[in-house]
């Protein structure tokens, strides 16, 4: 008996559809005002190390020219986008497993303990190290608060 592999679904709920650019467009604002939508691709990491806040971003297939990284508003941002080969035309796949577009990710930084100008920034096996030094360490600034019982 032969078996054939199972025929190419196409998206699911117009994905690959301007409907899906729309709804990226949407959650990436959210994103701007510091909700997290919780993203498959550019999961972050962020700690505090040796007087440092240290984001460390996950995007895979992505190459260090593809990634854009600023300040604006107070906010770091990182971009990039991951695009599909052209070697392979859709009809030819079984099955699309992989994300393929943008991605973007904001994250507010403490603008009085921020130092701008030493920010760095490594790429090594798809994942993004941006280290931004601070004035003074946010853990050790932090102070509990004693609640008084009555």
């Amino acid at each position: 008996m032969i078996r054939k592999l199972p025929v190419l679904r196409h998206e699911p709920f117009l994905l690959g559809t301007g409907l899906s650019r729309f709804i990226d467009e949407l959650f990436r604002d959210f994103d701007r005002i510091g909700v997290d939508t919780v993203p498959s691709v550019g999961r972050t990491d962020v700690y505090e190390k040796d007087k440092a806040l240290v984001f460390e971003t996950e995007l895979p297939g992505m190459k260090k020219e593809e990634i854009d990284i600023k300040l604006e508003d107070g906010k770091l941002v990182i971009s990039g986008e991951t695009k599909r080969s052209e070697d392979v035309k859709e009809e030819h796949y079984f099955r699309i497993g992989r994300q393929y577009g943008r991605v973007q990710r904001c994250f507010p930084l403490p603008a009085d303990l921020v130092d701008k100008n030493a920010i760095k920034a490594t790429f090594e096996d798809g994942i993004l190290k941006v280290t931004v030094p601070l004035a003074e360490s946010i853990k050790e600034k932090e102070k509990p608060i004693e609640i008084a019982v009555e």
